[in-house]
C-alpha cells in the first residue's frame, strides 16, 4: 500500500510542476498590482486565467462579526490573495452581501470572483444567480458552481431537473464565465457528474476537499483529482485542516480531541504545503479572523513543493487516524 501511495503521488508531481506562473518560478519577477505584490499564481485548467494559490474562503465572512469580515476581505487584498469563493446559501446571503459591500466596489477589476448554487432545479438555480448578482453588485460572477453534490442519485436529479441547462444558459448571457461543481461528502458523486458530462464538457472547474488524511479514506484526491485533471479542469481545494478537526477543539463545532492530527503529528505548515504540492490551482481557506488570514498568506509565501518521500512520510503518519474516519465528519460512504 505504501509503495502504491507512492506511485500515486509520484504521477501528481510532474502536472504541480507545471501550474505555477509568475511569482514563485526561478528567475521570475514578483506580480504586482495597485495594491501591492500578489500571491502566485497557478493555471486555473484550461480556461486561461491564473488565480491565487491562496484563496479567501467566503462562510466565514458571513457568519463572523461585520468588522472582523472586512478585516479578512482587507488583509487577503493586502497579503496578495486576488481569489474569493461565496455562496448564496453562506448566512443566508450575507456572505455575498458583505462581498458587495466592502470587495466589489473597488476591487472588482483585481479579483477572481466565485459563488455557488445549492438549487436542486432549473428554477431555483436562477433565482439565486440573480440573487447573487444583485448582492455582490457585479454583472458578471466570474464562476459560478453547482454547489454540494451528495450522492451520484443526486447528480442524476440535477441533470434531470435542468441545473446544467440553466447554467450553460446564464453562460450564454454573459452572466458567468466559467461554470463548476463542488462537494465534500463523497468522491463516487464527483466521479458521477464527470462521467455524465464527459461529452457535453460544460465544467471548467471542481471543488473538493484535499487533505493529507484524504490520501488514505474515501479519497477525493485519488478518485477525482485524475479525472479532473484529464479534463484540464480548475482543482479547488477545501478543508485542507479538515475543518478545523486537525486542532485538539473548534468551539462552534463542539469538537474536542486528546489526540489532534496539529501539533501531535504535523505542523499548520505541513498541512498546507502538503496539499499546495498537488496540483489544485487554489487552496481555499477559511479564516475568521485577519490574524488567521495573515498566517495563511505566509505559509503560502514560504511554499516550497514537499519531495515525494516527505509527501509519503506524512500520510503515513496520519494513516490511523484517517482510516478512524472520525476527523474527516464530513464525508459520506455512499457510492
Amino acid at each position: 500500500m505504501k509503495a502504491d501511495r507512492r506511485t500515486f503521488l509520484k504521477s501528481l508531481a510532474a502536472v504541480t510542476a507545471g501550474l505555477t506562473a509568475g511569482c514563485g518560478v526561478p528567475g521570475s519577477k514578483t506580480e504586482t498590482d495597485r495594491l501591492g505584490d500578489v500571491l502566485p499564481r497557478r493555471k486555473f485548467g484550461r480556461t486561461g486565467e491564473y488565480v491565487t494559490m491562496l484563496g479567501t474562503g467566503g462562510f466565514h465572512v458571513g457568519w463572523t462579526t461585520e468588522k472582523d469580515a472586512q478585516e479578512i476581505i482587507e488583509t487577503a487584498l493586502e497579503g496578495g490573495v486576488r481569489f474569493f469563493d461565496t455562496a448564496e446559501s453562506y448566512s443566508k446571503g450575507l456572505s455575498e452581501e458583505r462581498y458587495g459591500k466592502f470587495l466589489t466596489p473597488k476591487y472588482r477589476d483585481l479579483i477572481f470572483l466565485m459563488s455557488k448554487t445549492t438549487g436542486p432545479d432549473a428554477k431555483t438555480v436562477r433565482e439565486h444567480l440573480e440573487g447573487s448578482l444583485r448582492r455582490l453588485k457585479v454583472d458578471q460572477i466570474d464562476l459560478f458552481q453547482v454547489h454540494s453534490v451528495r450522492t451520484p442519485q443526486d447528480v442524476d436529479d440535477r441533470i434531470q431537473n435542468g441545473v446544467l441547462d440553466v447554467m450553460m444558459k446564464a453562460k450564454e448571457e454573459g452572466k458567468i464565465k466559467y461554470i463548476g461543481f463542488t462537494g465534500h461528502q463523497n468522491p463516487f458523486a464527483h466521479a458521477h457528474m464527470l462521467d455524465r458530462t464527459s461529452e457535453s464538457d460544460i465544467f471548467d472547474g471542481v471543488l473538493m476537499p484535499v487533505n493529507v488524511l484524504d490520501q488514505v479514506y474515501f479519497s477525493f484526491t485519488k478518485n477525482v483529482i485524475p479525472k479532473a485533471l484529464d479534463r484540464n479542469l480548475g482543482i479547488m481545494s477545501i478543508k485542507s485542516l479538515a475543518d478545523g478537526r486537525f486542532f485538539a477543539k473548534k468551539e462552534q463545532a463542539r469538537w474536542t480531541t486528546d489526540d489532534p492530527v496539529i501539533p501531535n503529528y504535523l505542523s499548520v505548515e505541513e498541512a498546507m504545503h502538503f496539499v499546495w504540492s498537488l496540483p489544485v490551482s487554489v487552496l481555499i481557506t477559511g479564516s475568521e479572523t485577519a490574524e488567521m488570514m495573515r498566517e495563511k498568506i505566509d505559509l503560502a509565501r514560504s511554499f516550497t513543493k514537499l519531495s515525494e518521500d516527505q509527501k509519503i512520510t506524512l500520510v503515513e503518519k496520519v494513516r490511523d487516524i484517517a482510516m478512524a474516519g472520525k476527523v474527516e465528519y464530513y464525508k459520506r460512504q455512499e457510492a
